[in-house]
């Protein structure tokens, strides 16, 4: 139990260590911002450029090249597999050489304390992420460009000086430059970085303005130096009118989609149990982890790579599947995403999470008519999600802008409804509230009284 003799102490403490440090003003955080979200944007463009030169060369070039070459007890369609576990092990030795550069939920504890993301980092995160992306994980970029700008972002404040606080509204920007430039909605994606170190809502209000600025500006640089359009990135045949109808639909499509993602916790917590024992072994459990991926690939070849244009397969040609078959890609992909997350393939897990919801929420619609399709697929996107993230406002605001629809009421329903209903579910362990970071540093200074 803290007493106020501990915060008393604690209080003092941090006077001391901020004693020689700056104070910037508004308008020199502001400044910072911007700085933040360029180099964020210039950052997100090379590494965009970077991993689409080397997934084509994987997945096109090489395959191409030795398809003439595959002995005839060796058919050319075992290259996922081969190209998958090569990756596994590719990417175990850069993590046994390099070092663990960590993944999300360490960065969320970071970010409540000492509220920064050491740079040092930042090298085995860029290149392990690239090889684990490229080599057909279930996880995404944004993961990695979260900790490597939001890296840049912390580098900057301690390079400056600043205090504490100020270093951890730095260290957002960069978190919210990298989301701006791969979401491509700014104010979703401020949003989303300042929702994902808490479990019950948004407390970081502080930084809300920099963040968004350092998320516009790149958003823009990326898009203006990648050339890809503004606007939704996925194309629903048909976008219905709301009506009080699938108002409703949003509350039950909510529940199911706290359902899908407690399923998806429980297979993730089971394939971590049975990677433990392998833990200290880097490479043979990125070896075993790649593997797996292109097992499941293999039998379901949707479930390869992070899903952001797969999920526009799901929308276009999905109902030409049976129900069956949507939840059982689903399921295959909620292990594909648990094999490459406990193998040491770094990466963020948000798309696949939209590609699991988008394939239940289809299966909804086949098997009840009476919900849209659209509406059954983005509000499962949104539910499942949600439950997992603990991000309700911004992923209802990222899901809009990404499927081009006027649904965010509906979208805010089924994240809601989720959210409420998993305030117990937790994937990030280091989820907390802000006022936690007391009572850590309390126990910290215990320990050094001691």
């Amino acid at each position: 139990m803290t007493t106020q003799v501990d915060k008393d102490i604690l209080l003092e403490k941090i006077a001391d260590i901020n004693l020689d440090k700056r104070s910037l003003t508004y308008h020199q955080i502001i400044l910072c911002s911007v700085v933040i979200g360029i180099v964020g944007g210039l950052v997100a463009t090379i590494y965009y450029f970077v991993l689409e030169g080397m997934m084509h060369g994987v997945w096109h070039t090489v395959p191409n090249f030795l398809q003439p070459y595959f002995p005839s007890w060796l058919p050319a369609k075992n290259y996922v597999l081969i190209a998958t576990t090569i990756g596994g092990f590719c990417v175990g030795l850069v993590l046994y050489l390099m070092g663990l550069p960590g993944e999300m939920a360490q960065v969320v504890d970071r970010i409540h304390s000492p509220g920064k993301i050491d740079i040092k980092k930042t090298p085995a995160m860029i290149i392990a992420s690239l090889i684990a992306i490229t080599a057909g994980g279930s996880a995404g970029p944004e993961a990695p460009l979260v900790q490597v700008n939001g890296s840049f972002g912390s580098w900057l404040g301690d390079k400056l000086n600043v205090t504490s606080d100020s270093v951890r509204i730095m260290t957002f920007c960069g978190m919210s430059a990298a989301l701006g430039a791969f979401f491509g909605a700014p104010i979703g994606a401020a949003l989303f970085a300042l929702e994902i170190p808490h479990r019950k809502g948004l407390e970081y209000y502080e930084a809300i303005a920099p963040a968004i600025i350092s998320a516009i500006f790149s958003f823009a640089i990326f898009r203006l130096n990648t050339g890809i359009s503004i606007g939704g990135m996925y194309h629903f045949n048909v976008i219905p009118k709301l009506t009080s109808l699938e108002l409703l639909e949003g509350v039950a499509l909510g529940a199911v989609g706290a359902l899908v993602a407690t399923i998806f916790v429980l297979i993730f917590r089971l394939i971590g149990k049975l990677a433990k024992p392998l833990e200290d072994q880097r490479i043979i459990l990125a070896t075993c982890g790649g593997l797996s991926i292109g097992l499941i690939a293999f039998a379901f070849p949707q479930t390869l790579f992070f899903s952001e244009s797969q999920i526009e397969t799901v929308i276009q040609t999905g109902a030409t599947l049976s129900v069956a078959m949507l939840i059982a890609i689903a399921v295959a992909k909620m292990f594909a995403i648990s094999f490459t997350l406990h193998s040491g393939f770094l990466g963020g897990f948000i798309f696949p999470l939209f590609f699991i919801g988008a394939n239940v929420g289809l299966a909804i619609s086949l098997a009840i008519p009476q919900v849209h399709p659209t509406v059954g697929m983005v509000c499962l996107m949104a539910a499942v999600n949600v439950a997992v993230t603990k991000t309700p406002i911004s992923t209802s605001i990222i899901l809009s802008v990404l499927s081009g629809t006027a649904m965010l009421p509906v979208i805010a329903i089924s994240s809601f409804v989720s959210f409420l209903l998993t305030t117990e579910l937790s994937m990030l362990k280091t989820q907390r509230s802000r006022d936690m970071d007391e009572l850590y540093s309390v126990q910290k200074l215990r320990q050094q009284k001691v």
